[in-house]
C-alpha cells in the first residue's frame, strides 16, 4: 500500500535526457561538496589532533562522522521517499555547510568532534539521497553510463583534496582545510535550488519517530561497546563497556518490536524476507568493516612513518582512487551493456584480499612506489564492489522503496565502517600510544613527559626529534598499523563466500520516477517536450504573425 502521495497540483514530470543532466549536476554538486572533505580532512588529520591534543583519542575524528552518518542515513532514505528528496538535499548541503564553520573555529579537541558529527549529519544525507535520486531518474539497466561522470567528480576530489590539504597544512592552517567548505556548499546549495526539480509529496501514514529514536539509541551503543571493549583502559571486562552492550540489546530489541508493529516503518522488516536485498546487503557491511579501517589511517601511517609531508602522503593515495574509478566506470559500462553484475565482486572481493596481504607487509623501509602499487590494487577491488552493489539492491525493490533499501544497504556498511573504524582504529592507536610511550621513556623522559609528548606528537613535531626518538617513532608507527591488516582479511573473504552467493535477476529498465507514477520517461517524454517547446513558441509567435498581417 502507498504511503504517500503526490502533492495535489503536481503533473508528471517529464524525464527527457536535458532533464536528467541537469538534475546529475545538482547531484554532482553535493558530492563534490562531501568527497573533497573527505580527502582534505584524511591528509590534514595528523596536524589537527597534534595542534588540538588529541593523538591517543584521533579515532574518534573518524568515527564520530561516521557514527553520525550512519544515525541518519535510514532517516534520509525514508523521509525521502515519504516527503520528496529535493528539500532534505538542500537541508544535507545546508547543514554540512554550516558545521564546516564549526570545524574551523574549533577551540579544543572534543569540540571538533562534535562539528564533525555534526558535519556527518549532512553528508550522510547527500550520499543517500544522491543515489537514490539517481535511481529515481536513471533505469537500472542504463545507471552504468552515469557511473563515469561521478566517477570524474572522485578523481577531482583525490587530486584537489591532497593538494589543498597538503597545501593548506605545509603553508596556512589546518582550519583552512574547513574553510574550503563555505564557498563550495554555497555553490552546491545555489546548483540545487536551481537545478535540482523534483516532484513534491505529502505523507499519508505517521512518521515513525519511535523506530527513528530507538535506531539511534542502538547504533551508537553498539559503536560505544566496541570502542570500550577494544580500549586499553577499559577492556571487553569493564563494567563500563557491557553497560553499552546491554544498551545495545534493549535498543536493538525496541527498534525490531516498534518497526513490527508501525505503520510505516523506517526499515521495514519485510526488506529482509529479499534474499537479494540480505545478501547484497551483508557484503556491504563485511566490506565496510575491512575498507573503512583500512583506509583511514593510510595518510597518518604515510606521514608519520615514511616522513612524507602531507601534501605528499595525500597525493599517495591517488593510486587507490585511481584504481577504484577506472574499475567502477569500467564495471558500470559493462553492467549496462550485458545486463550482468554478478561477477564483479566475485572478482572484486579477490582483489582487494590481495592488496590486503600486501598491506600486512608495509614497513618503515617499504619503497614509496611499492605503497602506491598496493593502493592500486587495493582500490582497483573495492571499484568492482561498491557501486555494484547498490545497484544490485535498487534493482531488487519494489520503486516505492528505493530510498529505504538503499538507505539500509548504506547504513549496514557504515555500520561495518564505524565497527571497523572504532575496533581495529583502538587497536592501532592503543599500540601506537604504547610504542610511542616506550620510545620518549628510553630517551629519558618521565611517564608523565612521555604521554604528553605522545599526545601532542604531529609530524613537524616528530620532524624536529633527534635521529634516535625519530627513528623509534617511525618504527612505532610502522609496527602498531600493519599487523591490524591480518585483522582486516577475514572479513573481506567472508564478502568473498557471500558474493558466490548473489543471485543474477534482470535489470529494470524503467526509471524509478516513471515506475511510481510520479514521471513519464523516454521516447514519451521527449516528445511531449517537444509538443510543450512547439506550443510555446506558436503562442511567443501569434502576436508578431498578426501584426505582420496588419
Amino acid at each position: 500500500m502507498a504511503t504517500t502521495a503526490p502533492a495535489a497540483s503536481a503533473a508528471p514530470m517529464l524525464l527527457t535526457k536535458r532533464r536528467i543532466w541537469i538534475i546529475f549536476s545538482a547531484l554532482i554538486a553535493g558530492m563534490l561538496l562531501a568527497s573533497l572533505d573527505q580527502t582534505i580532512v584524511s591528509t590534514a588529520m595528523p596536524t589537527i589532533v597534534g595542534d588540538l591534543g588529541g593523538v591517543e583519542h584521533q579515532v574518534w575524528i573518524t568515527t564520530a562522522y561516521l557514527l553520525a552518518t550512519t544515525i541518519v542515513m535510514p532517516v534520509y532514505g525514508k523521509f525521502g521517499d515519504v516527503l520528496g528528496r529535493r528539500s532534505l538535499f538542500l537541508v544535507a548541503i545546508a547543514l554540512f555547510t554550516l558545521a564546516s564553520i564549526g570545524c574551523a573555529f574549533a577551540g579544543d579537541f572534543w569540540m571538533f568532534v562534535v562539528f564533525r558529527a555534526l558535519q556527518g549529519l549532512g553528508g550522510g544525507g547527500l550520499m543517500i539521497l544522491s543515489q537514490a535520486i539517481i535511481a529515481d531518474i536513471v533505469p537500472a539497466s542504463e545507471r552504468g553510463k552515469y557511473l563515469g561522470p561521478l566517477g570524474g567528480i572522485f578523481g577531482l576530489a583525490a587530486v584537489g583534496g591532497p593538494l589543498l590539504g597538503g597545501y593548506f597544512v605545509d603553508h596556512l592552517t589546518w582550519q583552512w582545510a574547513f574553510y574550503i567548505n563555505i564557498p563550495i556548499g554555497i555553490a552546491a546549495f545555489v546548483i540545487a535550488v536551481v537545478a535540482l526539480k523534483l516532484p513534491g509529496k505529502k505523507a499519508t501514514k505517521p512518521i515513525d519517530v519511535l523506530g527513528v529514536v530507538f535506531l539511534s539509541i542502538a547504533t551508537t551503543c553498539l559503536i560505544f561497546f566496541t570502542d570500550f571493549g577494544g580500549d586499553a583502559d577499559f577492556g571487553w571486562d569493564a563494567w563500563e563497556t557491557w553497560a553499552w552492550g546491554i544498551g545495545l540489546l534493549v535498543a536493538a530489541i525496541a527498534f525490531v518490536v516498534t518497526e513490527a508493529r508501525a505503520a510505516d516503518p523506517i526499515i521495514p522488516l519485510s526488506l529482509f524476507r529479499n534474499p537479494i536485498f540480505v545478501n547484497a546487503t551483508a557484503i556491504g557491511l563485511t566490506l565496510g568493516i575491512g575498507m573503512f579501517a583500512a583506509i583511514g589511517f593510510m595518510p597518518t601511517f604515510l606521514q608519520m612513518s615514511s616522513g612524507t609531508s602531507a601534501a605528499e602522503s595525500g597525493l599517495l593515495l591517488l593510486p587507490m582512487m585511481a584504481g577504484l574509478m577506472g574499475t567502477s566506470i569500467a564495471s558500470g559500462m559493462a553492467i549496462t551493456k550485458t545486463g550482468k553484475y554478478r561477477i564483479y565482486p566475485i572478482i572484486g572481493t579477490v582483489v582487494t584480499a590481495i592488496a590486503m596481504v600486501a598491506l600486512t607487509t608495509l614497513t618503515a623501509d617499504t619503497a614509496i612506489w611499492l605503497i602506491c602499487v598496493y593502493l592500486f590494487v587495493f582500490g582497483a577491488g573495492l571499484g568492482l564492489i561498491m557501486q555494484v552493489v547498490v545497484l544490485v539492491v535498487q534493482n531488487a525493490v519494489p520503486a516505492a522503496q528505493i530510498g529505504t533499501a538503499t538507505s539500509t544497504n548504506n547504513y549496514f556498511r557504515e555500520v561495518g565502517a564505524a565497527l571497523g573504524t572504532a575496533v581495529f582504529g583502538t587497536i592501532f592507536t592503543t599500540r601506537l600510544t604504547e610504542n610511542l610511550t616506550e620510545v620518549f621513556t628510553a630517551a629519558g623522559a618521565s611517564p608523565t613527559d612521555a604521554a604528553g609528548a605522545t599526545a601532542t606528537l604531529d609530524p613537524a613535531t616528530m620532524n624536529a626529534l633527534p635521529d634516535p626518538i625519530r627513528d623509534g617513532v617511525v618504527d612505532a608507527y610502522a609496527d602498531a598499523l600493519a599487523p591490524v591488516f591480518w585483522y582486516l582479511l577475514p572479513f573481506i573473504g567472508l564478502a568473498f563466500v557471500l558474493s558466490l552467493f548473489l543471485k543474477q535477476i534482470p535489470l529494470s529498465d524503467v526509471a524509478g520516477l516513471v515506475a511510481r507514477g510520479e514521471a513519464i520517461g523516454g521516447e514519451e517524454a521527449e516528445r511531449l517536450e517537444a509538443e510543450l517547446r512547439a506550443g510555446a513558441d506558436a503562442t511567443v509567435a501569434a502576436p508578431i504573425v498578426r501584426r505582420d498581417l496588419r
